[in-house]
């Protein structure tokens, strides 16, 4: 496994890889890496001929008062997994090498993210579109992998490739919980013990949903409430939203039909906020 620091050396690499017809799959990070990071790591290395991960803390996806400075960073930890992971490349940047001098040209991708996490985090999507344009122009990649648990992200970042005419193949892969059901996420590092234990109310909610859908509710608003009730149980939960949304648009619907809708939430336990989500649609 190489480590890069270079845009310029990644590039390289990218076209020579593509001459010699080689399948490139790419797992965009933050680092601090989990069992949900290497969950895609593993679905690309069995679609893929060479993977490329990359770890860059993206400095214009953070907000004003935002964690960018404590975000965990450890390259050595992050990268012995990679490399257990059998990993080709490990594309880390400082974001100087990103951002250079006079850097001026930003990507918005507009509609999809004016609310929810666009509503709390103003600027949060015009820094995830920049950079993940910036990566998939370096790198070129076959394969793109994204987990499912930020499923506004991923939307956005669909309608950016398409609209953009970029030749990557975007894969979602379904949300890794913690065995008590905790959506995997690098921010469940700065939960107490006792915030980590009132976090479940989340999972406990959408599971509620969820058997609700199956025996026949397609409300949206009765199933978000199901959602709301058990996460209100815990006083000290701060929900930011609770909504059904269409899967590809965002829109809020009023029932769930044919087309694939998410269940979403975000709450805050501390100074920590945590997303989750469900997927639901009548064929399942």
């Amino acid at each position: 496994m190489e480590i890069i620091n270079r845009k310029q050396r990644m590039s390289s690499i990218a076209r020579k890889l593509r001459r010699e017809n080689k399948t490139v799959g790419f797992v965009p990070t933050m680092g601090a890496l989990h069992e949900g990071h290497l969950a895609l790591v593993r679905e690309a290395r069995q679609t893929s001929d060479v993977v490329i991960v990359s770890i860059f803390v993206n400095p214009t996806q953070f907000g004003i008062g935002e964690d960018f400075k404590k975000y965990p960073r450890d390259l050595t930890a992050d990268a012995a997994l990679l490399a257990e992971a059998q990993v080709d490349y490990v594309f880390a940047p400082d974001a100087e090498e990103i951002y250079g001098e006079g850097f001026c040209t930003y990507v918005d991708v507009e509609g999809i993210t004016n609310k929810f996490e666009g509503e709390f985090r103003p600027s949060h999507f015009r820094g995830v579109a920049t950079i993940v344009t910036i990566l998939l122009n370096t790198l070129r990649p076959d394969f793109a992998f994204f987990g499912q648990k930020d499923a506004q992200q991923t939307a956005v970042v669909k309608r950016l490739v398409r609209d953009l005419g970029i030749e990557t193949e975007i894969v979602v892969i379904r949300t890794v919980r913690e065995e008590s059901g905790l959506a995997m996420s690098s921010r469940n590092l700065f939960l107490s013990t006792e915030e980590r234990t009132r976090a479940l109310v989340i999972f406990e909610g959408l599971k509620s949903a969820k058997t609700a859908f199956a025996a026949g509710e397609r409300n949206a608003a009765r199933l978000a409430q199901l959602v709301r009730d058990k996460v209100t149980i815990d006083s000290s939960a701060q929900i930011d939203y609770i909504e059904a949304v269409d899967a590809e648009t965002f829109a809020p619907v009023e029932n769930v039909g044919d087309n694939p809708t998410f269940l979403i939430v975000a709450v805050r336990f501390g100074s920590v906020r945590l997303l989750d989500n469900i997927l639901m649609n009548r064929k399942q």
